[in-house]
């Protein structure tokens, strides 16, 4: 794999997500358990399309496993959208 592919890099670009979750209350607390990661900066909720989309906009390099295990622990997934 790739520094890419495995990482979400500091920027202004950030690096979208997909989940499963639907209630804003869900929202909300994946939002805040993402946020809670060293190095994460703001999480972006998008409800305009579906899946519901995060933006997760980070300071330093943050691996997307870590994301992803912090999201399952609220009982959703995050899937990253692929790279273009």
């Amino acid at each position: 794999m790739s520094l890419l592919s495995e990482n979400v890099i500091p920027g202004d670009l950030g690096k979208i997500f997909s989940t499963n979750a639907r209630e804003q209350s869900d929202l909300e607390r994946i939002k805040n358990r993402i946020l809670s990661l060293k190095g994460i900066k703001d999480v972006k909720i998008n409800h305009d399309v579906f899946p519901i989309e995060l933006t997760i906009y980070t300071s330093a390099l943050v691996k997307i496993n870590d994301i992803e295990d912090k999201v399952q622990i609220t009982g959703f997934h995050a899937i990253p959208k692929k790279l273009i």
